[in-house]
């Protein structure tokens, strides 16, 4: 007898004796079809991680998706006292508003969520302060340009005016 949950899709059918099952199809991002096949594999360089290059036969459109182990889920604990699960696309993102037109790539931004997530998960630790997160983030960018970095340090440590740039900037 199989549950499903509501509006679920496939993949997320769940037999009430088995443990759940992983189908191995993949949806197609564009036009939605459940069979797209994989043209290429192949691990990233740190290893943590396996990407596939996929190609959908309905609309022929290409995509690319990424397979990660997960391990234990950390937790963010927000100013407000909240917790939140660890987004690392969260992450990126606020770095990559901090590098917008700035000679960074987009490989130097992955490359810096990867080293920051793999070393949440090496402190085996459940919950972390978003203040270290942002920290890791802080200096990380430093290393990397300068105005990325105090873009980034200008939303992070909420910048009231003009003063808390000239002592960022002062301090560095």
């Amino acid at each position: 007898m199989k549950k499903v949950a509501k509006n679920a899709t496939p993949a997320a059918t769940v037999n009430a004796k088995n443990p759940p099952r992983i189908l191995k199809f993949m949806h197609c991002p564009f036009c939605a079809h459940t069979d797209t096949s994989v043209l290429e594999s192949r691990a990233t360089q740190d290893g943590s991680s396996l990407r596939r290059r996929r190609e959908c036969p309905k609309c022929r459109n290409r995509f690319t998706t990424y397979e990660r182990v997960e391990g234990q889920i950390l937790y963010c604990i927000k100013k407000d006292g909240r917790r939140e699960p660890f987004d690392r696309e969260k992450l990126r993102n606020g770095i990559l508003k901090a590098i917008h037109k700035r000679p960074v790539s987009i490989e130097q931004v992955d490359q810096i969520v990867q080293e920051i997530e793999k070393d949440l998960i090496k402190s085996k630790i459940s919950e972390i302060d978003t203040k270290k997160i942002g920290k890791a983030v802080l200096s990380r960018l430093k290393k990397l340009d300068q105005v990325a970095w105090l873009r980034f340090a200008s939303v992070y440590l909420e910048f009231a005016d003009l003063s808390d740039f000239e002592s960022a900037i002062h301090k560095s």
